[in-house]
């Protein structure tokens, strides 16, 4: 396949718009280029309709190697909506830039997924699970995917919530959402023997508050949660404190309930 870029606009700038362009900026007589280009050509066929590569000689288009500030060769910069959207200089292994891509090539999934972040802060699960299944369903790997579902399923399916999120340890960019689902999960698994609780002026609030998260009625366990800070700041190895945390990254920071309760939350542990 042919790889070189004949018009760069038409080819990278605009087609971009349509699908991620990366652009391998070469010239004949560098010798990390001709390592490097095999290695792109071969990640281009395996991630065929993710992203494409183009190639474009420094010395054949040098007005455009200068309007892209082109120094050091190899240098290889990724295009989306016709704009630099990351790059790095210089060739990396295979492994090295497989785990680059992966941060830096933009998520198809993103408004999908912000879609259902919203119902999910609405308490409108079901609609957020049939919009955030078919993601998983082909990007098993996807770490915001599997937290929120993991979110939407919490209420009805707690096993599969906390299967979702068991892959996703502190080195994930979702290590709090996944804390958030195994938080709310124990708390609900004391409801089944309560005896594992100690002993305390706060135990019946803190149970209420519990009861009222396992029937979905949030607004009242945060309360309650609050309620038991206030009263007995460390019960429960501080679990009303940790509660209101998994609680206010359930429903999102720019979530009412979340709102609501910011503050006194705060009050509570200060005051």
């Amino acid at each position: 396949m042919n790889y070189d870029v004949k018009n760069f606009q038409a080819e990278v700038l605009e087609h971009s718009a349509t699908i991620p362009v990366l652009v391998d900026f070469w010239a004949e007589w560098c010798g990390p280029c001709r390592i490097l280009s095999p290695v792109l050509e071969k990640l281009a066929t395996r991630h065929t309709g993710e992203w494409e590569l183009k190639k474009l000689n420094t010395e054949e288009f040098p007005d455009v190697a200068a309007q892209y500030d082109i120094r050091s060769i190899p240098n290889v910069k990724l295009f989306s909506d016709g704009a630099v959207i990351n790059e790095f200089v210089g060739a990396l292994p295979e492994s090295s830039i497989e785990q680059w891509l992966r941060a830096a090539l933009p998520d198809k999934y993103e408004q999908q997924l912000n879609q259902a972040e919203l119902l999910i802060g609405s308490q409108q699960y079901d609609k957020a699970k049939s919009l955030i299944e078919p993601i998983v369903a082909v990007s098993a790997e996807h770490e915001r995917a599997r937290s929120l579902l993991a979110f939407a399923l919490l209420s009805t399916d707690r096993k599969r919530a906390v299967d979702l999120v068991a892959p996703l340890d502190e080195a994930s960019k979702y290590a709090d959402a996944a804390d958030a689902i195994r938080t709310i999960d124990l708390l609900l698994s004391k409801l089944r023997d309560t005896s594992v609780l100690p002993e305390s002026v706060a135990k019946k609030k803190y149970l209420a508050a519990i009861k009222s998260l396992s029937e979905g009625k949030i607004d009242q366990a945060l309360e309650q949660f609050i309620e038991v800070i206030r009263e007995d700041r460390y019960y429960d190895d501080d679990g009303s404190r940790k509660a209101c945390i998994a609680l206010f990254k359930y429903l999102g920071e720019e979530n009412e309930i979340t709102m609501k309760h910011r503050r006194e939350f705060g009050n509570a542990l200060y005051t």
